[in-house]
């Protein structure tokens, strides 16, 4: 497996599992309130902070286990597999970004304008990784 694959796989396991904690947060925040909860910022900053240490722990673990193709640049094909992923993530950002304008238009609730977006800022960056082990795996 190589050294990119294995940083998107380890990828997707840390922002599922930062994405899970904070609407974990934000479902019971609101099921207690009876509405949608606001935007909380310490929310949202331990959200980043988890992905930040979980980031700085695990790659340098996968690094090791990958030697030295850890520190080769990306060859052509890899450039390739990087560039569509991103691209195609564009869409899981458009989607929801539509979806959560759409919502808004509907429900007039700016709360859940924020976490539909964020959502998919969240579904965006896990879709990236996936679509990377997904071409990978193709052998694109």
């Amino acid at each position: 497996m190589p050294f990119r694959e294995k940083t998107a796989w380890a990828m997707i396991v840390i922002l599922t599992l930062a994405g899970l904690f904070y609407y974990q947060k934000i479902i019971a925040i609101s099921l207690t309130a009876g509405e949608t909860a606001p935007p909380i910022v310490p929310l949202v900053i331990a959200y980043v902070v988890f992905i930040i240490i979980a980031s700085i722990i695990v790659m340098p673990i996968v690094a090791a286990i990958s030697g030295k193709e850890a520190n080769a640049p990306a060859d052509e094909r890899e450039e390739m597999i990087l560039a569509k992923a991103g691209n195609w993530s564009g869409y899981a950002l458009g989607f929801a970004a539509v979806a959560g304008l759409f919502n808004y238009a509907w429900t007039q609730d700016g709360n859940l304008l924020f976490h539909t977006i964020f959502a998919g800022l969240m579904a965006s960056q896990i879709a990236e990784y996936g679509f990377q082990v997904w071409f990978y795996r193709r052998g694109v």
